[in-house]
């Protein structure tokens, strides 16, 4: 919050009144903010995985069960078809005993382009993961994701016929990325998979160039792989993964980070993975005996909402060489987030930090930045004073350093959420209600200070079978840019000091002080001169010491 300069018994110190720590924050206001679709009026999933991105001049979702492009400007003109119908549109058809699910929508605009991913499996077997299934890929022909699409459908494990589980998708300037978590035999979760497609040869209906890397070991490459997504060409192929995700309720301290290294055309490989040191997280994912320990409080007293582990459930976002990343953890017996901000090229922790509250629980993070330091995190929270409800954190990056500002409640929930599968349908000790199992955050491609997100909310309850509804609430922030840090120099001028700030505080005031503990500050009568973008003023060096100040 100051900045101090020692010359000749002289101090200079910048006091910005409206600053934390060192800046002001951005101002934020909210834009459009309207309910997406709902359980059993427009999908039966449980649950709808919400998903969806912003675009020149649609915001499309894309959760379980449901496809929608909004018209930005006015929401309530919306074009909606199941899934499966998006899917059969695309030229992909599902059979009849299959499925589809966990879906992932992006907006890329530099080729302009739409491209959106799920996988399949068989609706009617006990366990699907037994089964080796496939992903669904498709991109639209124009940017109007309302017009044709073009999708394809290949094997997800051509090497060992293993399920793909949670697919996660990434594009960049030069590839598509396609990666799952992997099963074979049951619940043998065996490590990820990664597809490497070449951005160039998709557009133009080509996928026999992708590079398969098979199933890779998590030890080395980490467990559910990111493929970052990037819209400025300054990052390819970088991937960012978890270290554990929850295979105990230990501390762990290590994400992973590795490239694609030529995605653009046949024949790519992979890096050297970059294990990287963060602070310690927490899996909460984790029962003890029947009793949930970690799932989100809602006010009815309950605990079965699930949160899910610490992975990246949302994409990861790659803004300028950096990579933005945020996951779930536990402080203080509550949900919590925490992200990163990465180098795509190295791997180093360029920062690293902590969102929690004191009496909410903070699950299902999404993230994304913008070209000038502003962050939005995306999430839910809940506690016994608030149904679960949708928030959002919006930060600003300045000299290295990323601050996040009060909680911005974008939508309330209305009730306590139970599922029909908690309510009927389980046999375990304390059943459990699914929620998420992520959401999704983006930059509006007409203009970077527009930040999207979708989160879902408990909207309504069934008066008779007392089971919730879940609908999806989608929100714009603009983010005004904070002024920059105004810094005073002080220089040393014969027997004066210089004194010099910039143009853009100009108004501001200096003033003086002898004492800092007695706070008496007063007005310096001062010439200024101006010299292109910097204001100055020369003060003969007097004793004892001067402090010096700008007063907004």
């Amino acid at each position: 919050m100051s900045r101090a300069g020692l010359l000749t018994g002289w101090f200079a110190i910048l006091q910005a009144f409206t600053v934390l720590p060192s800046f002001a924050g951005p101002n934020t206001t909210i834009g459009q903010n309207f309910l997406g679709s709902s359980f059993f009026t427009n999908s039966a999933a449980l649950p709808p995985d919400a998903n969806g991105a912003i675009g020149p001049q649609h915001f499309v979702e894309f959760i379980n069960g449901a496809f929608a492009a909004y018209d930005r400007n006015d929401p309530g003109n919306v074009l909606r078809q199941s899934d499966i119908d998006f899917w059969f549109n695309a030229g992909v058809s599902v059979a009849a005993d299959q499925g589809v699910t966990d879906p992932r929508v992006v907006y890329d605009p530099l080729s302009q382009r739409w491209f959106a991913s799920m996988i399949n499996f068989d609706a009617n077997a006990a366990d699907p993961t037994l089964e080796a299934n496939d992903f669904l890929l498709a991109f639209s022909a124009t940017s109007d994701p309302t017009g044709e699409w073009v999708g394809f459908r290949f094997r997800a494990d051509t090497k060992s016929n293993a399920f793909a589980d949670f697919p996660t998708l990434g594009v960049d300037s030069n590839a598509v990325y396609l990666s799952g978590n992997m099963f074979k035999g049951g619940d043998n979760n065996i490590g990820p998979n990664l597809v490497c497609i070449p951005k160039v040869d998709l557009l133009n209906s080509n996928i026999s160039t992708r590079t398969y890397f098979g199933i890779l070991n998590p030890d080395v490459y980490g467990w559910i792989l990111q493929p970052a997504t990037s819209s400025d060409a300054s990052t390819n192929g970088s991937i960012l993964s978890m270290g554990d995700i929850g295979s105990d309720s230990e501390l762990h301290s290590n994400i992973f980070m590795f490239q694609v290294l030529g995605p653009g055309h046949s024949g790519a490989t992979l890096s050297t993975s970059v294990q990287i040191t963060v602070n310690p997280y927490v899996c909460p994912f984790n029962t003890d005996m029947g009793f949930p320990l970690f799932n989100p409080t809602q006010p009815d007293g309950t605990r079965q909402l699930m949160a899910n582990d610490p992975r990246f459930s949302a994409k990861v976002y790659s803004v300028n060489g950096v990579l933005y990343a945020a996951h779930n953890t536990e402080f203080n017996n509550r949900i919590a987030i925490q992200w990163y901000r990465v180098n795509s090229t190295n791997g180093a922790l360029l920062e690293q930090g902590m969102i929690s509250d004191s009496d909410l629980d903070l699950f299902f993070p999404s993230i994304a930045a913008n070209s000038t330091g502003a962050v939005l995190i995306g999430c839910n929270g809940s506690s016994i004073d608030t149904f679960v409800s949708s928030f959002a954190y919006i930060g600003q990056t300045v000299g290295g350093v990323t601050a996040f500002g009060s909680p911005l409640l974008l939508q309330s929930g209305k009730v306590s959420y139970h599922d029909l599968n908690e309510l009927f349908l389980s046999g375990d000790p304390v059943p459990e209600s699914r929620w998420g199992d992520y959401s999704a955050s983006s930059v509006d491609p007409n203009d970077p200070t527009h930040l999207w997100t979708i989160q879902i909310i408990p909207s309504d309850q069934d008066p008779d079978l007392e089971y919730g509804v879940w609908s999806t609430q989608i929100t714009e922030l603009i983010v005004t840019q904070a002024q920059a840090p105004v810094v005073l120099n002080i220089a040393p001028a014969g027997t004066n000091v210089l004194i010099s700030w910039p143009l853009s505080a100009a108004t501001f005031q200096l003033q003086s002080n002898t004492n800092l503990a007695l706070n008496s500050w007063f007005n310096v009568p001062a010439t200024l001169s101006t010299n292109g973008s910097i204001v100055s003023t020369l003060l003969p060096i007097q004793s004892p010491q001067h402090f010096f100040r700008l007063k907004q």
